[in-house]
């Protein structure tokens, strides 16, 4: 406590690893603001170069980096744990695992590391004023709610923050050179472009991801499934070679027909 009785401040950067946090962080501690420790929530969801770049950052930084897990890991959560549905008659009730997260249910987010970090915090806040840094970008003010935002305060964007990185010797083994986004590499929000990297430059973790459709009851994205994406995909690179177009009219109606899906639809 301090003597007119309010609590002590601890100051904490929540990083994810990506350009946009790590740029805050590396800025806040050649900047001297006030920093007492990192969050780095892993999910084990994260790629094998940002787990490398993490523990590079680790070692550079003056302050210690806290990581913090959920126990039970994506997997459990995926496919075994099962939430109470309000509506009996829901058409998931009694389906098993919270499967593929959506647009509108992002629980592997809340689950994997909003809650880990805030149960992390509440038990430090019963004796500390905490002040926690979050490395959203200027250009996305919509994201911007409540703590610190070091990023908007100094007008920096994405660009600046990846180019910030960059000067300062760090590239992430070339992830950012493959993905627009580096974020779990099992999300079901990315673009069809990000699943066919991640298909060709990681072929190991692309099997897991067909592994673990078979296992659950919801396709991976709305429009495909991970299984008609490989089907996509193969039939793409068979017509590359072949000298034709993956795009256009002729293209889906011999898709669509692979995937025995009948009717038009729309192009993707």
């Amino acid at each position: 406590m301090h003597e007119d009785g309010g609590k002590e401040k601890l100051y904490a950067a929540s990083l994810s690893g990506g350009k946009d946090s790590t740029a805050m962080v590396l800025r806040l501690v050649e900047e001297g603001w006030p920093l007492d420790f990192v969050m780095f929530c892993d999910t084990g969801l994260e790629f094998p170069q940002m787990y490398e770049h993490v523990e590079r950052l680790e070692k550079a930084l003056p302050v210690p980096v806290v990581r913090l897990k959920e126990g039970k890991g994506f997997e459990y959560y995926l496919l075994h744990y099962t939430p109470e549905r309000k509506d009996p008659d829901s058409p998931y009730a009694g389906k098993p695992g919270m499967s593929w997260a959506g647009p509108r249910n992002r629980w592997c987010t809340s689950v994997l590391k909003t809650a880990v970090i805030n149960r992390y915090l509440s038990g430090l806040r019963k004796k500390y004023e905490i002040v926690q840094y979050i490395g959203i970008a200027a250009d996305e003010p919509q994201r911007v709610r409540e703590y610190r935002y070091p990023l908007v305060e100094w007008g920096m964007t994405e660009k600046d923050c990846l180019d910030y990185c960059y000067e300062r010797g760090y590239d992430w083994g070339g992830l950012y050179r493959l993905f627009d986004r580096v974020s779990c590499w099992c999300c079901p929000l990315q673009g069809l472009e990000e699943l066919r990297t991640l298909r060709r430059e990681f072929p190991e973790l692309w099997e897991r991801l067909l592994e673990w459709e078979t296992q659950t009851w919801r396709d991976f994205r709305k429009d495909f499934s991970v299984q008609e994406l490989e089907v996509r995909f193969r039939f793409e690179e068979e017509r590359i070679r072949e000298g034709k177009r993956i795009r256009g009219k002729e293209f889906f109606k011999e898709l669509y027909g692979r995937l025995g899906r009948d009717g038009d639809r729309t192009e993707i």
